[in-house]
């Protein structure tokens, strides 16, 4: 590391820093951890040519070994996405501070006071694949809801990962704040076994990435865990659907960044509208560089690769599509709940029926009507930065922004009452 954290330290040493400025942060203020905030913005926008000159030999490295395009866009840096993630951090001061936030309350008979009241979990552990500007993304929100962060990003972006909490550290330390209060986790595979079994010191624990990292860290940590999944993500063109909406949302929500967890995956197409929606749509995404997979039916109408098995689970993150074409609204709501990951699900559609029906019937973290998938995100839905995109049904579903990154509790108030 470039700053004053210890290198070589154990993820025990390292959560008891953490713990430490866990503590202070419980009780700063919000004016306190927005200076910070913009402190770290500022951090960032000065370290961007060590950033980007780090980021650069991540990706050399990324493409050295073979490592797909979707996979080297997600590590990749650039000037602007610098700019986009110190953006981040200084839309975090601008919102509310979810510490303190009174979710009930109530007075007993007995002149009792309940309030339920949001806090802080404390220390939070993220692991995370590529993409390192998520490294900001959750420091920055860890830090507004008063949680001390512990990133263990993954081996392809280390010294991306290095640069940008050095960076972050400096604003801390410049703002007044522990610099403990965002840690890199560096170390062998074994770390992540080693953060995964700190139970009593990480409070939470939150994966982000493919679905075998989620996998390994739901089945195998003893730190309770919240859960972001992989999105395989359906689009639905209903009967009634406007053709030119189809594709246009079609097209955002493949093309306009493939890599992501809220591309569309898989395109559905009613029967009846196959003979006139279906060529348009297959040269629209023959002309974007979309290899669509499909099956016999679709391939009457333009050209495809055979749909190979697997393919309508597959999460591509790249220019590719499976397409199919289903019999009825039943089909479609059907193929999603047997092949949906939970996440992001669309119907176009002018039947008001047919909408009031998606959005009853499919689960999903997010169900959209006539509006591209890609708004599924906590910067897009106002949240700022987003620390994932929840998939699991507790108390954070869909994008996590800074309420879903407390906890809860009571505060008791009384003049001496005691219980009968």
């Amino acid at each position: 590391m470039s700053d004053e954290q210890t290198a070589g330290s154990t993820v025990r040493e390292q959560a008891e820093r953490a713990r430490a400025a866990a503590l202070v942060l419980g009780r700063t203020t919000r004016a306190g951890k927005d200076a910070a905030l913009y402190a770290m913005a500022d951090a960032l926008g000065k370290a961007e040519p060590a950033i980007l000159e780090a980021n650069e030999r991540d990706v050399a490295r990324a493409e050295a070994a073979g490592t797909t395009a979707a996979l080297v866009d997600r590590l990749r840096l650039t000037p602007d996405r610098v700019e986009a993630m110190a953006t981040g951090l200084r839309d975090l001061a601008g919102l509310p501070d979810p510490v303190g936030d009174v979710v009930r309350g109530w007075t007993n008979p007995n002149g009792v006071q309940v309030r339920q009241v949001r806090v802080p979990f404390g220390v939070v552990g993220i692991i995370y694949e590529a993409r390192p500007n998520v490294t900001a993304d959750a420091g920055g929100i860890c830090l507004k809801s008063g949680n001390a962060a512990m990133l263990r990003g993954s081996s392809s972006a280390a010294e991306s990962n290095a640069a940008v909490v050095a960076a972050l550290r400096a604003g801390l330390a410049e703002a007044g704040l522990p610099a403990d209060a965002v840690q890199l986790v560096p170390g062998p595979r074994s770390v992540t076994g080693e953060l995964m079994a700190a139970r009593g010191l990480v409070d939470v624990l939150i994966p982000r990435g493919g679905a075998g990292l989620i996998d390994t860290v739901v089945r195998n940590s003893q730190v309770p865990v919240i859960e972001t999944g992989v999105g395989n993500c359906h689009l639905f063109v209903d009967a009634s659907a406007d053709a030119e909406m189809a594709i246009g949302i079609m097209l955002n929500a493949k093309t306009q960044r493939p890599s992501v967890c809220n591309a569309v995956e898989t395109l559905l197409v009613h029967a009846d509208l196959a003979d006139t929606f279906l060529p348009r749509v297959l040269a629209v995404l023959a002309s974007a560089g979309v290899t669509v997979h499909a099956d016999e039916r679709v391939a009457a109408y333009g050209e495809v690769v055979p749909l190979a098995p697997g393919d309508l689970e597959e999460e591509f993150l790249s220019l590719d599509l499976a397409v199919v074409v289903v019999d009825s609204l039943d089909a479609a709501l059907t193929h999603v709940r047997t092949y949906s990951t939970g996440h992001s699900e669309t119907i176009v559609t002018d039947s008001q029926t047919s909408a009031a029906r998606w959005t009853a019937e499919v689960d999903a973290a997010a169900v959209l009507v006539n509006a591209s998938s890609r708004f599924v995100d906590g910067g897009e839905f106002g949240f700022g930065a987003e620390i994932g995109i929840s998939t699991q049904k507790l108390h954070a579903r869909g994008p996590m922004g800074l309420p879903e990154m407390t906890s809860t509790k009571y505060v008791v108030t009384g003049t001496g009452q005691t219980r009968a």
